[in-house]
C-alpha cells in the first residue's frame, strides 16, 4: 500500500527534482504539495510547485497549497543558485489557480483526514510546518512522521554556523524541532556527499520523454552556477537525496539525537545544535543522519528520474 506523503517544497531545482521523483514514485500517495518560501519568494515558490505540476502531468493531482512569507521575513534566498524564477530561468508557462488555500491549512486537513497516517517530507523551510502545529495544537500528535532536509552537523552553507533552511525561519524549525512528532533530519554534511556529475546528464530521460526536457533544462542551469558560483565541477541535490532518505532509509546511517535551533545571537542564528557530550543532558527528539552510501542514493536518484512516465 502507497505511503501517503504531503511534500512541503520551496522549489528551487533540487526541490524539483525531489517533487518529480515522488509525483510517479509508486511506493508514494502524494496528497499534497505544499509550497513555502525559502529559495524564492513565497508567491513564486507557488506558482513554481504548479509549473512543475503542470509540466509532468502525474497520474494523480495532488492538493496544492500556496506559501506565505515567514512572520519575521526570510534572511536570505537562492536564486543565484537556482534563478531569478527558482527554476533555472526556464520561465515555464502556469495557469493561476483562481481559489487557493494557504499551505498550513492544506497540511491541517489532510493530516486530519487520515490520522497517524500522513509523513510530511519537509525540503525547504519549515514555515508551513510550525504554522500547521499552530494552528491545531492536536496536529503533532496525529502526523505520522516528519522528514526534514536541513541544519548541519558541522559548518553551514548560507553562515559559517547555518543551513540554508533553518536559517530562512529559525523560529519556525525550532517549533518542529520541540514538537512531540517522530521526526528524521537529513542535514546538511550528509546530503553534500551526493553530487550528480556531468557525464550523468545522459542518463536522464530522453529530450521526448515528459520529464526529460524539463530535467536537462533545469539541471543544466544548475551545473553552470555549481561551477560559477560555488567552483564545483558537480551538482548538490540536497531535496532529492532528502526523499531517498525516506524511501530507503538502509542506505543511511542514523543517530537519535537532541537537537535545538539557535534563534538568537550576532554569529550563530539559524545554526542546529545538538548535544553530543558523552554524558548529554538533553533528551533525544530526533533520528539524525550521520551517513550515507552516496553511489547507492544518486543511483536512486537516477533511477527515480527514469521511471517517470
Amino acid at each position: 500500500m502507497a505511503r501517503k506523503v504531503i511534500l512541503d517544497v520551496d522549489p528551487g531545482i533540487d526541490d524539483a527534482v525531489a517533487l518529480a521523483m515522488a509525483l510517479f514514485d509508486p511506493r508514494l500517495e502524494v496528497v499534497a504539495v505544499t509550497a513555502t518560501a525559502g529559495n524564492v519568494s513565497a508567491a513564486q515558490a507557488t506558482s513554481n510547485v504548479q509549473s512543475i505540476i503542470e509540466q509532468l502531468d502525474p497520474p494523480r493531482l495532488p492538493r496544492v497549497g500556496a506559501a506565505r512569507e515567514p512572520d519575521a521575513g526570510r534572511s536570505a534566498d537562492a536564486r543565484h543558485i537556482h534563478g531569478k524564477d527558482g527554476l533555472g530561468n526556464t520561465g515555464f508557462p502556469v495557469a493561476e489557480l483562481h481559489h487557493q488555500h494557504f499551505s498550513e491549512k492544506v497540511i491541517v486537513e489532510e493530516v486530519r483526514a487520515a490520522p497517524d497516517a500522513i509523513t510530511i517530507i519537509a525540503l525547504g523551510p519549515l514555515t508551513n510546518v510550525a504554522r500547521a502545529m499552530a494552528r491545531d495544537p492536536e496536529l503533532a500528535s496525529m502526523i505520522g512522521a516528519i522528514h526534514m532536509m536541513g541544519g548541519s552537523l558541522g559548518p553551514g552553507n548560507v553562515t559559517p554556523a547555518a543551513e540554508f533552511n533553518i536559517y530562512c525561519d529559525p523560529e519556525s524549525a525550532q517549533a518542529v524541532f520541540r514538537s512531540p512528532t517522530t521526526k528524521t533530519l537529513i542535514p546538511l554534511d550528509v546530503t553534500s556527499q551526493v553530487v550528480m556529475t556531468y557525464d550523468q546528464l545522459d542518463q536522464l530521460p530522453a529530450e521526448t520523454a515528459p520529464a526529460g526536457k524539463f530535467m536537462r533544462d533545469i539541471l543544466s542551469f544548475a551545473f553552470r552556477t555549481h561551477r560559477n558560483v560555488l567552483g564545483l565541477e558537480g551538482v548538490h541535490l540536497h531535496d532529492a537525496v532528502a526523499l531517498v532518505a525516506a524511501l530507503n532509509p538502509e542506505l543511511f546511517g542514523t543517530e537519535e539525537l537532541a537537537g535545538d535551533v539557535e534563534v538568537a545571537g550576532e554569529l550563530a542564528v539559524g545554526s542546529t545544535i545538538f548535544d553530543r557530550r558523552s554524558a548529554p543532558t538533553w533528551r533525544p527528539n530526533m533520528e539524525v543522519a550521520v551517513e550515507v552510501d552516496a553511489p547507492a542514493v544518486m543511483d536512486c536518484i537516477l533511477r527515480g528520474l527514469d521511471a517517470i512516465v
